[in-house]
């Protein structure tokens, strides 16, 4: 562990954050080239939820140009994860001890993968499951007209944001390690998490229980998983230590 004075940690965590702008700049101007094929994929699922039953339209001159800059941005934060995810390692990194770091560092690939499941799960579960639901929802045999820009804005979002939330159980490891949470404490707090959850699931879901109960169920597995990693992987190897 690293001994850093308080404005030595501000100075490295204004080096991580203009690093991450820097990367999140550059790769922002890569996705904006490839923006049109990006929406093109994310309108797959939506396209073959509507089918003949309506189209995605845009009302407004500027609509495309700024859905495009949306999901460039949106695009650029998931592409970019691997590097801003070493940013923030390097910035733990100072207030580890050595062997704590050594035993992290490998998760830190672990949440990449996590989140290339998070948004995967969004795209081929969620997606596809959720324009089902909303189409067949109410009135039929009316022809459905989405706007393009709120779409690919949305869609965005909740992706980030389940690749963002599949980092669940590598966080809570990490945090175990760090000695701020045992599986003691997180099954003592698992009510209280699914209630949080369940605010969560009604938030980013249509208002039919079956779509809220698609995405409560994953993050109560994801905090289970956790439970369970954080008894078989942390306390084991703080066990150990404690005996030498």
């Amino acid at each position: 562990m690293k001994e850093m004075t308080i404005m030595e940690h501000l100075e490295e965590l204004r080096l991580r954050i203009i690093r991450v702008l820097i990367i999140l700049v550059v790769s922002f101007s890569i996705c904006y080239g490839f923006s049109s094929q990006i929406s093109e994929l994310l309108l797959i699922p939506l396209r073959d939820a509507i089918g003949s039953q309506g189209k995605v339209v845009f009302t407004g001159l500027l609509d495309k140009v700024i859905a495009e800059l949306q999901i460039a941005f949106w695009s650029c934060v998931f592409l970019a994860s691997p590097f801003w995810f070493r940013e923030l390692w390097l910035f733990i990194r100072p207030g580890l001890y050595d062997e704590e770091a050594k035993i992290i560092r490998p998760f830190i690939l672990v949440g990449f993968f996590l989140f290339l499941a998070g948004v995967a799960f969004g795209y081929f579960v969620i997606f596809p499951f959720t324009f089902s639901t909303l189409m067949s929802y109410g009135v039929q045999n009316v022809e459905a007209m989405l706007s393009l820009q709120d779409y690919l804005l949305l869609a965005s979002k909740v992706l980030v944001f389940l690749g963002i939330l599949f980092q669940l159980p590598n966080i809570m490891v990490i945090l175990g390690f760090m000695g701020m949470v045992t599986k003691y404490s997180l099954r003592s707090w698992r009510r209280y998490i699914a209630v949080i959850f369940a605010a969560l699931s009604a938030i980013l879901t249509p208002p039919d229980p079956l779509s809220m109960m698609c995405v409560w169920v994953p993050m109560m597995i994801l905090y289970e998983i956790g439970i369970i990693a954080v008894s078989v992987i942390v306390h084991p190897y703080l066990a150990k230590k404690h005996m030498e």
